[in-house]
């Protein structure tokens, strides 16, 4: 499981992410803002807000965490298998 180590708001509901291993970029967020839980990133102050909680995901107070293996996924393009080989099996059929 990857870490966030950094993270910084940029306009447009865009985050710039550093995780654990180096890797840097950003993930664009935007189609998630005023949609449910994330209503309250309508008020820009609280997007800002963001911090890396104990397990390195993304919080917005005690309200929203994103999992830092989807933001992981997003800025390299790769996909859960690349990171997790053991998901990477033969089915068998019966």
């Amino acid at each position: 499981m990857r870490k966030a180590v950094e993270v910084k708001a940029l306009p447009g509901y865009i985050l710039r992410l550093k995780f654990d291993d180096g890797i840097t970029g950003s993930v664009d967020l935007s189609h998630l803002a005023g949609k449910g839980v994330f209503a309250i990133w309508c008020e820009r102050k609280i997007f800002e807000q963001v911090r890396i909680g104990p397990s390195g995901e993304l919080a917005w107070g005690d309200q929203i965490d994103l999992c830092p293996d989807s933001l992981y996924f997003k800025v390299t393009g790769k996909k859960p298998e690349d990171v997790f080989p053991a998901l990477r099996h033969d089915s068998a059929h019966a």
